[in-house]
């Protein structure tokens, strides 16, 4: 089942938050981000798209697709929410 996102942030800040997301994970020859255990499996694929423009300001974008295999909803549903919290930026 996969889910896509378009998430505003540089590849270089998309990895170092990561593990804060998933926890341990591993890369594949083909850029597959790639995690799980014995009997449930999940991948993230990165895609950079075009930067937005909004006047003079330039923000980096990139279309993060996640697939899972063997998660129940309710698990999809907690990975999905500790993967947006640990992405979450602050206010000012």
């Amino acid at each position: 089942m996969p889910i896509s996102l378009e998430m505003s942030l540089t590849r270089d800040e998309f990895f170092r938050l990561l593990p804060g997301a998933v926890g341990l994970y591993a890369l594949s020859d083909g850029g597959l981000i790639l995690g799980g255990d014995a009997t449930r499996r999940w991948s993230i694929q990165l895609q950079r798209l075009e930067d937005r423009t909004l006047g003079i300001v330039s923000l980096p974008r990139h279309c993060v697709t996640l697939n899972f295999e063997g998660y129940t909803e309710p698990e999809v549903e907690a990975f999905i929410q500790r993967f947006h919290r640990a992405f979450q930026r602050g206010g000012g």
